[in-house]
């Protein structure tokens, strides 16, 4: 059977300068296996596969894959997702706001004049880290704990837990240690100088790094839910005011630009460019 797919540029306004998505279409006949060994063949951080909802509440239904595992959520499949959806004729139910189904459940998703942007799910978890999660991710980051400000479960299902450091700068000459590691999903984040903010330049510079299923740190280029969930608690202790722009994927080359913003309610929207980059058909 031939499936439609797209592979689609998230967070850049620049070709091949975001986070790479697969998407692929009229999924619902395959295997789980399948889906799990089509995204370890394509070797993208993720892959998505677009399902027939099982509620009318939703547009879609995505199921989301890494090399590794199935995930409830993760941020920048679901902008490219969306985006293919659209791109691919789809038309949301409601003007302007499209609904997707996912692990996690029912995420809500807008279209700006130019942007898509997904409303921030729920933390699984939030809380402080003890001293000893701290001391393994010091561990794993090679800081000092001097370097820590403060640091956070910020959980919205890939497993984040959040580190501040003081500066952008200390965000962006971290050289954590190779591994091997047991599973660790760890975001750092860091301020940029006030003065130099505004004007489209970005407040704060992101950096986020797992473990692959050989127990190697890999860093993501850029990532909408550790962006998500940050921005939740970055805005809930005042440590930044809404609307506001990050960057990522600075170490790698990248020019990753998230939008956060927020709603008069408290929902936190979480956005950026999205690009179809490549479409065909695949035989499975």
């Amino acid at each position: 059977m031939n499936h439609r797919f797209q592979l689609v540029d998230v967070f850049s306004d620049q070709a091949f300068m975001g986070n790479p998505v697969a998407v692929v279409f009229d999924a619902d006949n395959l295997a789980t296996d399948v889906l799990q060994q089509i995204t370890r063949w394509l070797n993208l951080s993720e892959t998505v596969f677009l399902l027939a909802p099982t509620t009318s509440d939703a547009d879609y239904r995505v199921r989301i894959f890494t090399l590794d595992r199935e995930m409830p959520f993760a941020g920048h499949p679901t902008l490219g997702c969306c985006h293919a959806w659209l791109a691919a004729g789809g038309v949301p139910r409601r003007a302007n706001r499209i609904i997707q189904e996912c692990g996690a459940g029912l995420v809500a998703i807008r279209q700006g004049e130019r942007a898509l942007a997904f409303a921030a799910p729920p933390l699984i978890r939030s809380g402080p880290v003890t001293e000893a999660e701290l001391e393994n991710i010091i561990q794993v980051l090679r800081i000092k704990r001097s370097q820590v400000v403060d640091a956070h479960w910020a959980d919205n299902g890939p497993g984040w837990v959040v580190v501040l450091l003081e500066s952008a700068e200390d965000v962006l000459a971290v050289e954590p240690a190779p591994g091997p590691f047991a599973r660790v999903d760890i975001g750092i984040v860091g301020p940029y100088v006030a003065e130099n903010n505004g004007d489209g330049k970005p407040e704060f510079e992101l950096r986020a790094f797992f473990t692959d299923h050989h127990g190697r740190l890999t860093e993501d280029p850029v990532t909408g839910s550790l962006n998500a969930s940050t921005a939740q608690w970055l805005l809930a202790t005042g440590r930044a005011r809404a609307p506001y722009m990050a960057s990522q994927g600075t170490r790698l080359g990248r020019a990753g630009r998230i939008h956060i913003s927020q709603d008069g309610d408290g929902s936190i929207w979480v956005g950026g460019d999205t690009t179809t980059l490549f479409t065909g058909s695949c035989t499975i």
